[in-house]
């Protein structure tokens, strides 16, 4: 395995294994791998010739009360983990390459010259669920995003179904900005007990990590309930709530919403997502399911 740190290295060796009609699979991530990063990786070791993966904590992302300095760093650990899994290529910057001094792009979603009509059906995309309560995270991330996959030259892409919305904007900027790759979203993976796995769970202390399987229990029962024939939406998230409140410090938002425009729903129809965030101790967590189900009555 390759390790890089300078961006136009990086891009310049991609480059050249394209030429040599090599095709590459790139893993983006902060680093702290678990199981989910490695799923993203095994499965990009499978489609491609060559394996890329970065390993940044980008800071455009991260709000001032947020998590930056704390956020885990375990980059030997990680170099261990992507070797045994054959990766060719580690790219692994410092907010200085990434950021020069003369950096000013910035990406978001619904220009103000998009018709007050569009507005409306994108709007939810970045402004509902996580976008609402952590202004300016999506359009950190989607800037880090671009960077990365122009420097990557990758023809396939891997991200994780665990942050939903941020792969649903991801997607609709790599086809609105022409990006020449293929994005790959695969399932959530969790531990035994159900607990989505995230960098993020190492700060649960014993209590907490037993409190915050609640999450996806609440999620499931919540899927359970709609295949079963419950159609009351509003009395699903007054109970799901109900039974996350006893378990969470916090309940930052639980919504069902649209799979595509993340648009908050009144009325069940036959594909829904389901979202969380919550506080458990000092930990912010993230889980969804995806619901889909058949003969859709009033």
């Amino acid at each position: 395995m390759r390790k890089i740190s300078s961006p136009k290295v990086f891009q310049a060796e991609m480059r050249k294994l394209r030429e040599r009609a090599k095709t590459i699979g790139f893993v983006p991530t902060m680093g702290a791998l678990h199981d989910g990063h490695l799923a993203l990786v095994r499965r990009a070791r499978r489609e491609n010739d060559i394996v890329a993966v970065s390993i940044f904590v980008n800071p455009a992302q991260f709000g001032p009360k947020e998590d930056f300095k704390r956020y885990p760093r375990t980059i030997g650990r990680d170099e261990k983990l992507l070797k045994n899994l054959k990766v060719d290529y580690l790219f692994h910057p410092t907010p200085k390459a990434m950021y020069p001094d003369s950096y000013a792009l910035k990406i978001s979603m619904g220009s103000p010259w998009v018709k007050d009509r569009l507005r409306k059906k994108f709007f939810p995309l970045l402004e509902n669920l996580c976008g609402k309560y952590r202004p300016g995270h999506f359009e950190g991330v989607m800037a880090i995003v671009a960077k990365l996959l122009v420097l990557a030259q990758c023809h396939r892409t891997y991200f994780g179904q665990k942050d939903y919305q941020q792969a649903i904007l991801i997607r609709r900027m790599i086809e609105d900005l022409h990006f020449d790759v293929i994005m790959k979203v695969l399932p959530t993976v969790r531990e035994s007990d159900g607990l989505a796995m995230s960098s993020r769970n190492r700060y649960l202390s014993g209590d907490e990590r037993r409190r915050a399987v609640a999450l996806s229990r609440t999620l499931f029962w919540l899927r359970g309930q709609v295949r079963s024939g419950t159609r009351n939406i509003l009395w699903l998230k007054r109970e799901a709530a109900r039974r996350l409140k006893p378990a969470v410090d916090k309940i930052q938002y639980f919504d069902i919403v649209d799979p595509q425009s993340l648009a908050s729903l009144r009325r069940w129809q036959t594909e829904m997502v389901v979202l969380t965030a919550c506080f458990v101790g000092k930990t912010r967590l993230i889980d969804n399911v995806t619901i889909k189900v058949k003969n859709q009555k009033s």
